[in-house]
């Protein structure tokens, strides 16, 4: 796209962004411009977050430099940030429940002179002209807590308007809004431009981009890819730039055979807080042998929906195992004793037990497998953790060692052989290969392939195209809590899996 005689208000030029083992940006150029709304999308790890972070002040490039207006300038905080007229709306909520809006808005930064009180009622004043702007009737001083999810959402956004905002960074403002909310941020986006205040907008949802952007900017594997105006160019355009034509590997032998449905999901349905369905009457079922993979983006249902299959979380419909139905109120520890069995997303915090050693960590759910009256089999124990670090090539000294130790990769095989030694009839990996290199990713791919052929249902989510693609039998995608699509790998192509993700918002 030409670029010249537009306005510009700032420019991140020849970005490149270094971290230990891998290289998040690689001389990225991007542009803002004056008044408009700047999308900004691309597969998870493309780089999105991390530039966004540079021009925020979170974080400080390894080279290139920023312009604003044209002249360089340097970011090195969030304060010099909004010093230079940036804010930036964060996925997560960062609000205090405990606190008025009012609060909220002003907190670190509250109105008072010396050493007198804070001024609440100018801070009210303020407030509530913030919310007016925002087109909310919502009394600053009622307390976040009861506030629905698509206010809070907007509360955090007057919280960055309070200070002078030339450019606003929004980061997936949509993922826990419904249709009439969405609608309203819509509105308020547009009113926000029209005052010439410049949009920075990160989404995955295509029709959304569509309707609400006005430039696109994408990014792949770090580096720039592609910029057009909006009203130039369609959805297929967009899934094509994303993907590229990288070759996908294929780790799945010809003339896969499967058994009997073991696992199946009938209407399950969970309502969040906010009264919204995060997983919208989905029904599907996983064969003996079979890997099944479930893709979506974030927001799409996946993490909540094995939730419910553990009975972390309270739903509506049913499972059933091997045709015997898992009760709704049957704990998580029971259904693991009936044949699930989890890999948790996140490793780190629910995974592993970072001070024990990788013995302690593969038995400790299994530890009533081996009971003998009242006591524990060591020698039953022993030989369990050696079969395990055998079978899933654990790459360890010595049992004793604390897994904290091992790599990411190793870890995650630990994770997984805990699982195994529960005997499980069906496996469900959420992200297994989250924060893990990428000769680390093809061991699990096997992995997962040799479970599969001995008889194990393998259920696993994940976010990223390419493992989709490269180790599913069939492919069940989902958007926005909703089953989008229910395909086999070999039938389908990653544009209609995106566009299958993009549905239903």
């Amino acid at each position: 796209m030409n670029t010249k005689n537009k306005d510009i208000i700032m420019r991140a030029e020849n970005i490149s962004m270094v971290f230990p083992g891998t290289k998040a940006l690689d001389n990225v150029s991007y542009n803002v411009y004056r008044g408009a709304v700047n999308v900004i999308i691309g597969e998870n790890g493309a780089g999105k977050s991390t530039l966004m972070k540079i021009l925020a002040g979170v974080q400080q490039q390894t080279l290139g430099q920023l312009l604003i207006e044209g002249q360089p300038v340097v970011i090195d905080s969030t304060r010099s940030a909004a010093e230079h007229g940036i804010g930036m709306v964060h996925q997560e909520l960062n609000l205090s429940d405990n606190l008025t809006v009012a609060e909220n808005i002003f907190l670190g930064r509250e109105l008072q002179t010396g050493l007198a009180p804070i001024d609440n009622t100018k801070q009210c004043e303020v407030a509530a002209r913030l919310m007016k702007r925002l087109k909310q009737e919502i009394d600053p001083n009622a307390l976040v807590s009861g506030l629905k999810v698509g206010q809070k959402q907007l509360v955090e956004i007057g919280k960055a308007l309070s200070e002078k905002v030339d450019i606003l960074i929004l980061d997936e403002p949509t993922s826990a809004l419904s249709k009439t909310e969405v609608e309203i941020l819509f509105d308020v986006i547009r009113d926000l431009t029209a005052q010439g205040v410049s949009i920075i907008y990160i989404s995955h949802r295509l029709e959304e981009l569509m309707e609400i952007g006005t430039y696109i900017t994408i990014l792949r594997d770090g580096k720039f890819q592609a910029e057009a105006a909006v009203e130039d160019i369609d959805v297929s355009w967009i899934v094509r730039e994303m993907l590229g034509n990288d070759p996908v590997a294929d780790f799945l032998p010809e003339n896969r055979q499967y058994g009997i449905k073991v696992l199946e999901a009938e209407g399950i349905t969970l309502t969040n807080e906010a009264e919204s369905n995060v997983v919208d009457d989905v029904s599907f079922f996983v064969r003996e042998g079979e890997i099944v993979g479930i893709y979506g983006l974030m927001g799409a249902g996946r993490t909540e929906l094995f939730e419910c299959l553990v009975g972390k979380a309270q739903y509506a419909g049913r499972f059933s195992l091997n045709g015997k139905i898992i009760g709704a109120n049957t704990s998580t520890p029971d259904r693991i004793k009936m044949g699930i069995g989890l890999v948790p997303e996140d490793r780190k915090q629910s995974g592993i037990f970072p001070v024990s050693s990788v013995a302690t960590n593969l038995t400790i759910s299994s530890l009533w497998k081996r009971l003998k009256g009242i006591t524990i089999s060591e020698k039953d124990e022993e030989a369990a953790v050696s079969r395990a670090i055998s079978d899933l090539s654990i790459k360890v000294s010595s049992p004793g060692v604390e897994i904290q130790a091992l790599s990411g990769g190793n870890q995650q095989k630990v994770v997984i052989g805990r699982s195994l030694l529960n005997e499980p009839k069906v496996l469900l990996l959420d992200e297994p290969t989250r924060g893990i290199d990428v000769g680390a990713k093809g061991d699990v791919f096997e992995m997962m392939v040799k479970l599969s052929e001995q008889g194990i249902g393998v259920l696993f989510s994940t976010s990223d195209l390419k493992e989709i693609m490269s180790v599913s039998d069939r492919i069940l995608v989902m958007s926005n809590g909703k089953l989008t699509a229910n395909v086999l790998r070999r039938e389908t192509t990653e544009e209609e899996l995106v566009l299958a993700s993009a549905q239903g918002f």
